[in-house]
């Protein structure tokens, strides 16, 4: 029979202690979150939810991701999300929502980036996704439920889309 720990028994603890019984710092921690801007219309309602019965709502979801330096390591991550609903010709509702978290950041500076960009919008979304189906829910219309977001490769447009605009302006400082 193999032996069990009593209840008066402790495993050793696994503490976040380094290799010199200094305390490992983690790589990033949330400060605090908050929902930074909210808003909700509906400017068709009533008539919009007779027409909803008729007609699949067409819903345009926009994210974006924004980052500001605080102090030091320690920065604001905003999620942003425009999101329009229409059925037929008519606005049904439209919702927009900037939820932002302050954040330390302890990692080297060339990760600094994709951390404010990739893992601290992952920390933040199912929070903003939560706000965002209640409020819909809330406005009587159905919850809107938000499938996962790859933020990777939102991060990876992202710099797609940097790297012709910084090739534009090397070219442009090399021709003066």
């Amino acid at each position: 029979m193999a032996d069990k720990k009593t209840s008066d028994e402790q495993a050793p603890e696994a503490g976040p202690e380094g290799t010199g019984g200094e305390q490992a710092v983690p790589p990033v921690m949330i400060n605090a979150q908050y929902v930074k801007d909210l808003s909700f219309e509906a400017p068709t309602a009533p008539g919009i939810f007779s027409v909803m019965q008729q007609q699949q709502p067409d819903i345009s979801i926009n994210i974006n991701v924004d980052h500001d330096v605080l102090e030091g390591n320690v920065s604001e991550v905003v999620l942003e999300f425009e999101v329009r609903c229409t059925a037929g010709d008519d606005v049904a509702f439209i919702l927009e929502l900037q939820y932002a978290g302050v954040f330390t950041i302890n990692v080297p500076d060339e990760h600094r980036i994709a951390m404010l960009m990739v893992e601290c919008p992952r920390l933040l979304f199912p929070f903003a996704r939560n706000i965002l189906a209640t409020v819909s829910r809330e406005a009587g219309f159905p919850p809107l439920m938000l499938g996962p977001v790859d933020f990777v490769a939102m991060f990876q447009n992202h710099i797609q889309q940097q790297a012709p605009a910084a090739e534009g302006d090397a070219a442009a400082e090399t021709e003066s």
